[in-house]
């Protein structure tokens, strides 16, 4: 019995309001298959899945909502400030999260896809990229950022000038990637560079 080839797994990431959901929705117009790291997220931690048993007993009941599915906000309080609660959680987390993903995939396989994108936050973090087929990181300036967040979540400075600093620099970032997604420019910029990259990879892939 044949077995259909895995496709190349892309790997999309940025920083906080660098506009990687916008470059990960011009890939799905360009018909793209994206694997979003949230909805899977979500999935391995549904009612009845095994990874939430294994939270609860880890985190106890007050971590459940009544309606049996997590609660992020009470499980989010244990583990912000504690590192060791932090690891465990992701021990019964991530390793779940890449089979899903890697379901996604094989699943895409069959259906003739070459290439898929997975889109995280943490890949560079999370020492992921090293096992994808490629990078792509969408970044902007810090002011950028600064300003988007500040119209889109309608923090303080302080406040969001705090969250761009608590992440990986997106300097960091850049210097593994394999393609780097400008985006400080008009939404037509951002989408010729994406279209740019997408003719790559359909035509190396």
């Amino acid at each position: 019995m044949s077995t259909e080839p895995l496709p190349r797994i892309i790997g999309l990431t940025g920083g906080i309001a660098s506009g990687k959901s916008t470059v990960s929705n011009m890939f799905r117009d360009l018909g793209v298959l994206v694997i979003d790291a949230d909805v899977v997220a979500r999935d391995v931690v549904r009612p009845g899945s095994e990874a939430l048993v294994d939270i609860q007993n880890e985190f106890g009941p007050e971590v459940i909502h009544e309606s049996g599915e997590l609660d992020r906000e009470a499980l989010g309080k244990i583990i912000f400030s504690n590192p060791a609660a932090r690891a465990k959680l992701n021990g019964f987390t991530h390793p779940r999260i890449a089979m899903e993903m890697l379901r996604h995939a094989t699943e895409a396989g069959k259906s003739g896809h070459t290439f898929v994108i997975y889109d995280a936050a943490l890949i560079v973090e999370n020492g992921l990229h090293h096992a994808l087929g490629g990078l792509i990181v969408v970044a902007a300036s810090p002011e950028s950022q600064l300003e988007r967040m500040l119209r889109r979540d309608g923090l303080a400075v302080e406040d969001a000038q705090k969250r761009i600093d608590a992440q990986l620099p997106l300097s960091k970032k850049i210097e593994v990637a394999d393609w780097v997604i400008h985006n400080d420019g008009t939404l037509d910029q951002t989408s010729s560079q994406v279209e740019a990259v997408f003719r790559e990879l359909r035509e190396n892939t």
